[in-house]
């Protein structure tokens, strides 16, 4: 089973806690509010972002390969197919 713990560390950045069986991972996350713009994101709960952005790696690796530091871009970096997922999750 997998659990995840987010909370706000600073305005626009996330620490968030992956248990996953008997591992727990920590991760922090930065959103930059450009990138949210171009998403049409600006007003979504930054919290319910950084969820649905965690579901969302989760879905594609395990905790452990996510990266401890990080921010929405790189994630598009990696999954290209992650800036649209997102915006049709949160729709």
């Amino acid at each position: 089973m997998t659990t995840m713990r987010v909370v706000s560390m600073a305005p626009g950045e996330f620490g968030v806690e992956v248990t996953e069986g008997n591992g727990v991972t920590g991760h922090r996350v930065r959103l930059s509010p450009g990138f949210l713009d171009d998403l049409l994101l600006a007003g979504v709960d930054q919290e319910t972002i950084v969820r649905e952005t965690f579901d969302f790696l989760l879905e594609r690796e395990p905790a452990t390969s996510i990266l401890p530091e990080f921010s929405l871009e790189d994630v598009s970096r990696y999954f290209p197919e992650f800036p649209e997922e997102l915006q049709r999750r949160l729709s």
